[in-house]
């Protein structure tokens, strides 16, 4: 037993964790992580600029093995991109240099991964998507899980409540979008008719409740992939129940457990169309306990796991 134990690294203070498969030099990596610290254009202020920082940090105490399926990324590289210098940025300032870095990650990784700043990313991703691969809007499909259609108006600029809006009026069709997790009270019926004109795909939290999140996330991606040549997710994390999830100023009383949250995003990650999703809304300011911090970590680690499954192995950290 003695022998055995000096043969492998002790885990008696420390295991491997998601934070050491963060590589700074991982180029050839299969996923990509970029820090996207947008905080101007916030509808509620708040520090959401803080946030790539703490899920980076909270990524220390997530395991890199799931027990439930025996997968295990302790060989798993991510390329981490750092931080995007974004501050007091305005959401069209910060446009171009978003798009511009994620357009090369997507370009160079089958998984690009970003983490805001608020959800006003989601535009700049969306189209750093498109011409990473080289295609035009009317080939990109988009799934939003959020409590919100945010399809604000933008005649007041560009805010974290009218992304999905100022996509349609860049190209988007409204038929590439599937919106999941839709709350009751927290939209406006003009807002609700307007994604209907458009083609929206409409998933309220009552038919993610009564059909089951893997169903509805399955044909959401199925649906999609058979119109478009490739999918961005969008994961605002206020989606999920408020007295679950602290650290996001939108969240509301009766949205998604986090444990469907987890799986949303195992399943997006596994589907082959999937080619990037960003995390957005995350406000450690909020934060009790590290509850939203460690929930935002674990989506890291789910996403890497779906991952896992689509692409069978992983290289070795060494390769």
């Amino acid at each position: 037993m003695k022998n055995l134990e000096r043969n492998r690294e002790s885990e008696c203070r420390r295991w491997r964790s998601m934070a050491d498969l963060l590589d700074r030099g991982g180029q050839k990596a299969p996923l990509a992580l970029l820090g996207a610290p947008l905080a101007e254009g916030s509808l509620t202020p708040g520090r959401c600029d803080l946030a790539p920082r703490a899920v980076r940090q909270a990524l220390a105490r997530i395991s890199t093995y799931d027990l439930e399926t025996g997968i295990d990324l302790a060989g798993l590289v991510i390329h981490d991109a750092g931080d995007l210098d974004l501050k007091l940025l305005r959401p069209e300032e910060a446009f171009e240099p978003i798009r511009e870095a994620f357009t090369c990650l997507v370009a160079q990784h089958p998984l690009a991964v970003m983490i805001g700043g608020n959800n006003a990313i989601t535009r700049p991703a969306v189209h750093g998507l498109a011409a990473g691969l080289g295609l035009p809007l009317q080939d990109v499909g988009l799934v939003t899980l959020d409590a919100h259609f945010d399809l604000r108006d933008t005649d007041c600029g560009l805010i974290n409540g009218n992304p999905v809006r100022a996509l349609i009026a860049d190209g988007l069709p409204g038929g590439n979008i599937v919106q999941i997790g839709l709350q009751p009270f927290a939209n406006t019926a003009r807002m609700h008719a307007f994604a209907r004109e458009q083609g929206i795909r409409i998933v309220t939290m009552a038919e993610v409740r009564q059909r089951g999140i893997a169903r509805i996330m399955e044909e959401a991606l199925d649906g999609l992939a058979g119109r478009v040549k490739a999918i961005h997710a969008d994961f605002d994390i206020d989606v999920i129940e408020r007295a679950l999830l602290p650290g996001a100023p939108g969240a509301r009383p009766g949205g998604m457990v986090p444990a469907d949250f987890f799986l949303a995003t195992r399943i997006a990650a596994a589907h082959p169309a999937l080619r990037s999703v960003d995390l957005a809304e995350f406000d450690p300011a909020l934060d009790v306990a590290e509850v939203s911090a460690l929930t935002a970590a674990r989506w890291l680690a789910e996403l890497a796991a779906g991952f896992a499954t689509r692409s069978g192995t992983f290289p070795s950290a060494a390769s």
